[in-house]
């Protein structure tokens, strides 16, 4: 063999030890980019169904709440519930601009003042009492993240406790039709003789 024969050969080896390493390299490089997606798949996908679970598991926001009732169990006219807005959080205003935004949907207003706590209530709360569970629902549609609760009050009058995460109402076209059957919480009380210790309402 010459000297320039042994030469390329040294080359081409060279080269093919190259390749080879360039080879081995993108491989790995490519195993290690399909695991860490089937990996990000695999957390982006439990996070997604423990999520769903917690919201399955606590319907309401873990508070009772009872069935729409057998009869007029369907979407109240705005103008046919009477409504009260009461501020429970520390931000001046709130609730007359809550009051007014359901007024501009033509709920019957019935006024606004603030609700007797020593702390900021967290969230949202529609209250009721057992003549006004349809009026309830009906309101509850115009918020995203409302709890419903009910009281001890005899009438059908129904009050918006504004919480400190309201933010806005749901868009008008997203809220439920008038004349169409209330959706019912999931777990919700048939029966109210089952609904026990139920706040006192105040005046």
């Amino acid at each position: 063999m010459t000297f320039p024969d042994l030469m390329d050969e040294r080359q081409a080896r060279r080269q093919f030890v190259r390749r080879r390493q360039t080879m081995v390299f993108t491989i790995a490089i490519s195993a290690l980019a399909v695991i860490l997606v089937v990996a990000l798949v695999y957390v982006l996908g439990a996070l997604g169904h423990s999520t769903k679970a917690s919201k399955q598991v606590k319907p309401n926001y873990g508070v009772a709440v009872p069935c729409p009732p057998p009869a007029g169990n369907t979407v109240f006219a705005p103008d046919k519930v009477r409504v009260r807005v009461l501020n429970g959080t520390n931000k001046t205003g709130l609730g007359s601009a809550v009051m007014e935004a359901l007024r501009n949907r033509s709920f019957n207003m019935q006024g606004t003042g603030d609700f007797p706590t020593k702390t900021e209530l967290a969230r949202t709360e529609i209250r009721f009492g057992a003549n006004g569970i349809s009026q309830a629902y009906t309101v509850a549609g115009h918020f995203n993240d409302a709890v419903l609760r009910m009281d001890t009050r005899g009438d059908d009058l129904v009050d918006v406790v504004v919480g400190a995460t309201f933010n806005d109402l749901i868009p008008e076209k997203q809220v439920p039709r008038v004349g169409k059957p209330i959706q019912a919480i999931d777990g919700c009380v048939a029966d109210l003789k089952n609904m026990k210790n139920l706040p006192q309402f105040a005046e």
